[in-house]
């Protein structure tokens, strides 16, 4: 199974891909997407709308794992992020692939087996994972590598639950 996961943002969008066979996992890319803050709004939703598309046809996922929005104290931010999150899904959307959310909590506790982790311990659990020497810089890289992760290590039970609740209704 190969995951893309997605931190979204709209000055940075990390994200992350990451295949799995059986227990098997390796990190193929990750990188952000980022923003020119002097563009105008729309040419920014653009920039993500277009640079997300790229990574879905360079990587062909076979899901994509986003991080839910959270409390924001800042209604005007909130609003420009779910903008683009909104964005970001539209472009997965066209390509038909199956898109999953999970809040912070839910990563971290994939991750490092802790929902309250701090940034750095989720980042050093994810090096741990994958057998990585280097640090995976930005947080919103490493945030979406482990939001992928996440997705690798409950989706594929969420989807064996899936098949067997479909199964169920056609006895």
């Amino acid at each position: 199974m190969l995951t893309l996961g997605i931190d979204p943002g709209l000055a940075r969008i990390g994200y992350g891909v990451v295949s799995s066979e059986g227990d098997a996992m390796a990190l193929l890319g990750y990188g952000c997407l980022e923003t020119n803050s002097s563009s105008p709004y729309a040419e920014r939703l653009k920039f993500i709308y277009d640079g997300v598309r790229r990574l879905v046809r360079r990587y062909s996922p076979d899901a994509v794992a986003l991080e839910s929005l959270f409390f924001f104290r800042n209604a005007r931010t909130v609003m420009k992020v779910s903008e683009a999150r909104g964005v970001i899904v539209l472009a997965v959307g066209t390509y038909h692939i199956p898109t999953f959310e999970y809040t912070p909590q839910q990563v971290k506790l994939a991750v490092a087996s802790y929902g309250l982790e701090s940034k750095k311990n989720v980042e050093a659990a994810v090096r741990q994972i994958l057998g990585l020497e280097e640090r995976i810089t930005p947080d919103d890289t490493a945030d979406a590598v482990a939001i992928a992760l996440c997705h690798t290590f409950t989706g594929s039970y969420r989807e064996a639950l899936l098949a067997e609740a479909s199964d169920d209704c056609t006895d």
